[in-house]
């Protein structure tokens, strides 16, 4: 399994990779994950998954340094069974692009939305990728109808199969923890609304805070948590700085790298630019409503899980998404969410039951802008309407409790694999 970044580091595409690699080896098969070398990492294996790491950073657009011939000849003289990589934009699919005629093993690839498929500075990735994708065997997607998918249907590519994400039953099947309210200092009866997301800025969560502010509670109480990873100035080890602004620039491209950097230089001598100035001053102002409180923290992933629990109501207003985990952690936790159609996250709240949409305008980049007075509506609309966000969330959890746990989804994925062998058995 290859992905850019993996334990200790945190994200999406890291977690998922962890939770199928870790049931994979609970099944009984041999994995290994390839991977960015950390300093932070310690060891060499995780829970019964072998890592083997690699100093390369960068993609086919920003160039690829580092270990990369290393890399091509372990994916190329290793005796796997299965290859399967996750996203495409960053160096673990890219690299492999000479070799993959090499590749002896069943080849997957989870393209991960193509995040940069509207950015000019791709527009040469894009036109060489069809070739690419012919050489897999299987592709997997999260969604039915999103960019990524669609792509490689105009081109012909259809030996696909749709395998949703999900959340992890060890985590969601549990009793809420009394005392988790009182740990952040909010009140018993207070209305509790989450969102959750790296803070790079086009996660929503200025969007959400804004909405929160003008919102009208009707007199009731409420606070908003604002949870996000630690931002890049909070890394105290080069390398995995270096991999984090790298992240950024696969994932939502360089020009939108070139002004994080920048933005991220001055926020580290203290000066404060764009959402991340608007965004204190609306906390500023919103500590000043009587009735509201707002909570900026990076909770512990336990931790983070019993927020979820506790939640009232989950708001995500992110501005680019592909499939977003943090929906079905929402569902699994039997908590109601309200979002922006970002990604496939209509297709997520039909699946789940879970959830309600909030419109939202799309650039033409791709971006979903929503306008943060809709957004309040539709908060104080679940606020009022307690009936509705218990059926949304008993629709929730008994949807994900049947369809969207890691232990099911992983599953899936070994069907697939099987069945990628027994076709190369016969053939052979």
């Amino acid at each position: 399994m290859c992905c850019e970044l993996y334990y200790p580091s945190v994200g999406g595409v890291q977690m998922v990779i962890q939770q199928l690699a870790e049931r994979f080896v609970a099944m009984g098969h041999d994995v290994t994950v390839a991977t960015t070398r950390l300093t932070t990492r310690k060891d060499d294996s995780l829970n019964g998954v072998r890592i083997r790491d690699f100093s390369i950073y960068g993609n086919f657009v920003s160039g690829m340094r580092g270990e990369i011939h290393e890399y091509e000849n372990f994916i190329t003289s290793e005796k796997y069974d299965v290859i399967m990589v996750k996203a495409a934009q960053q160096w673990t699919f890219d690299a492999l692009w000479p070799v993959l005629d090499q590749v002896a093993a069943a080849k997957v690839f989870i393209p991960c939305g193509f995040s940069g498929l509207y950015e000019p500075s791709y527009a040469g990735y894009f036109r060489q990728l069809p070739d690419i994708l012919r050489k897999f065997d299987r592709l997997i997607f999260y969604a039915s109808d999103y960019r990524d998918i669609n792509f490689a249907k105009e081109h012909g590519i259809l030996n696909y199969s749709i395998v949703p994400n999900g959340a992890n039953e060890l985590e969601f099947e549990k009793q809420r923890d009394p005392e988790f309210r009182r740990s952040l200092g909010i009140a018993e009866d207070d209305f509790i609304f989450l969102t959750v997301g790296s803070f790079t800025g086009l996660k929503g969560h200025l969007e959400v805070a804004q909405a929160f502010e003008i919102a009208d509670m009707d007199g009731r109480a409420a606070t908003l948590i604002l949870n996000g990873n630690k931002t890049v100035q909070n890394y105290s080890d080069v390398l995995q700085m270096f991999s984090k602004f790298l992240g950024v620039a696969r994932q939502y491209g360089i020009k939108y790298f070139t002004k994080h950097v920048i933005k991220v230089s001055l926020r580290s001598i203290g000066i404060r630019v764009g959402k991340d100035d608007q965004m204190e001053a609306t906390i500023r102002r919103i500590k000043k409503h009587a009735g509201k409180n707002v909570v900026v923290t990076d909770l512990p992933r336990p931790s983070l899980v019993n927020a979820f629990m506790a939640a009232d109501l989950f708001v995500f207003a992110s501005n680019v998404e592909y499939s977003p985990l943090v929906l079905f952690e929402s569902a699994a936790a039997g908590t109601p969410f309200l979002t922006v159609p970002v990604g496939n996250s209509e297709e997520i709240a039909q699946w789940t039951g879970a959830g309600i949409v909030c419109p939202a305008e799309r650039d033409a980049r791709g971006y979903t802008r929503v306008d943060p007075h809709v957004l309040a509506k539709h908060m104080c609309k679940l606020v009022k309407d307690e009936a509705l966000r218990q059926r949304l969330g008993a629709a929730g959890k008994k949807n994900w409790r049947e369809k969207f746990t890691w232990e099911k989804i992983s599953r899936e994925y070994e069907k697939i694999f099987l069945t990628l062998l027994e076709e190369k058995i016969r053939k052979a």
